[in-house]
């Protein structure tokens, strides 16, 4: 599996950036406009965070995803039946933010969404026409003002030993959205997964920006773009007494969008988070 790195100055990325895609679901882009500094000062105070008190005030709400996720509530992949070993914090525009986190958060997230619109529209740019006929409206255009655009802030905690045999910080799952924005993490662990089944580890090099399909993507594309499954194995060594965090933007269209003849945006979501046991 060749996950390729584009250069996103250059004339030709749009082109390398959906092949990747359509070959892996996956691309890594360099020289990105996303600020570095801004990502590295929201990892640092948000371990802060993660590691005080302060955050049992935010504990999510059910209806509304917004908040506070601690390891007791965390995701279950689907097919899978122990728990990821993480914590994280939804940040939504309109939810709860920790008010000494707020602006930065926020500020990321608005840049981070118009580069994502910008790269859904290379992806329209590259799509065959037949599969831009069956799009219910331009991929670009589904996110325009969505409330649903989802900033995780994940932590993974140091290991303890006493884990539950099997269990990974992030067991192989797909994302639920269109694209996903994952600037490089505080450390490695990210692996997607090949056609043949085999593991492959994805560049975390500083200043680099993974970007995936999600399942919603796959959806209304009718497949032409594949989600594809992907994990966060545990480390070993001193590197396993080490937090790590990172910062997904999960691209989520408005609710009533159509995504084919068996799906909203809507329906699709709330189906997926009951099968990932974090609602009802």
């Amino acid at each position: 599996m060749h996950v390729q790195t584009v250069d996103y100055r250059s004339n030709d990325a749009p082109g390398h950036f959906v092949t990747s895609l359509r070959e892996t679901g996956f691309a890594v882009l360099v020289n990105h406009p996303l600020p570095t500094a801004l990502i590295g000062d929201i990892y640092r105070d948000w371990l802060d965070f993660f590691n005080g008190e302060a955050k049992q005030d935010y504990r999510f709400d059910p209806e509304r995803q917004d908040g506070w996720f601690s390891t007791a509530v965390s995701e279950t992949a689907k097919g899978s039946s122990i728990r990821d070993l993480k914590e994280f914090y939804h940040v939504f525009t309109w939810g709860r933010i920790p008010t000494e986190l707020r602006d930065n958060a926020l500020a990321y997230q608005e840049v981070a969404s118009t580069l994502a619109a910008e790269l859904l529209g290379w992806i329209e740019q590259c799509l065959p026409a037949e599969v831009t006929a069956g799009l219910s409206e331009p991929l670009s255009g589904m996110i325009t003002a969505s409330p649903n655009n989802l900033l995780r802030v994940l932590r993974y905690p140091p290991l303890s030993g006493d884990e539950a045999p099997g269990s990974l910080r992030a067991a192989a799952h797909e994302d639920i959205n269109l694209i996903t924005l994952l600037p490089a993490a505080n450390a490695p662990g990210l692996e997607v997964r090949d056609r043949q089944g085999n593991w492959h580890a994805v560049s975390c090099e500083p200043g680099t920006m993974v970007v995936n399909v999600g399942d919603m993507l796959q959806e209304a594309t009718a497949g032409w773009l594949p989600s594809t499954s992907h994990r966060v194995t545990n480390p070993t060594g001193e590197d396993a007494r080490q937090s790590r965090i990172s910062l997904p933007l999960f691209l989520h269209p408005r609710s009533e969008v159509v995504l084919s003849e068996r799906h909203t945006a809507d329906s699709y979501l709330n189906e997926r988070l009951r099968e990932l046991g974090i609602k009802k």
